[in-house]
């Protein structure tokens, strides 16, 4: 696979990360909000490796965005608008997966569904790779970016719905062992 293909591949793949996240934030009750801050963690992890693949370096195994953050800096100084995001998001990478004492809210899902979005952005707008799309691709790619600002503007604007009880029981039936 050529270096633009490989590119392309890590931000389609950080863009269904950032679908996901707006997917689940509008469309589930109750919001799975450890899923969407990792959701979003992962936008914005690959999308700062795509940068890197494009800038010829092989980026490295880790989830911290901070670290992946001062290698992109290392090629670009206006990463650094990019700073508070990644260290509020790089957390979201472990503590949403396992189970961990701190609390999730569903602000902070907000407000990491819209830094990723904004990151993700970023991110693209400085990979020249991913601007010389086929016109039938372009038009593509702006239906799916105006479905997805859709998505979230209506998360923003939706009116509460009742949220469905879940509940289940991780006790063993009685004779059960």
């Amino acid at each position: 696979m050529n270096k633009a293909d490989l590119v392309k591949q890590w931000f389609s793949i950080a863009a269904d990360d950032l679908r996901s996240a707006a997917f689940l934030f509008g469309n589930l009750y109750p919001k799975p909000i450890d899923i969407i801050c990792y959701h979003c963690q992962q936008t914005v992890e690959k999308a700062l490796k795509g940068y890197l693949i494009d800038q010829d370096m092989e980026p490295p195994y880790t989830h911290d965005l901070n670290d992946l953050l001062m290698l992109c800096k290392g090629y670009d100084s206006s990463y650094d608008t990019l700073e508070e995001i990644c260290q509020k998001l790089t957390n979201f990478a472990t503590a949403t997966r396992y189970p961990s004492p701190i609390e999730i809210l569903e602000a902070d899902a907000l407000y990491a569904l819209e830094k990723a979005e904004n990151a993700f952005a970023f991110c693209v707008a400085l990979v020249p790779a991913l601007h010389l799309e086929r016109p039938n691709e372009q038009e593509q790619e702006n239906k799916n970016e105006q479905a997805m600002e859709d998505s979230i503007g209506s998360v923003c604007t939706q009116a509460p719905r009742d949220e469905p009880t879940l509940e289940y029981n991780l006790e063993p039936e009685d004779g059960e062992a």
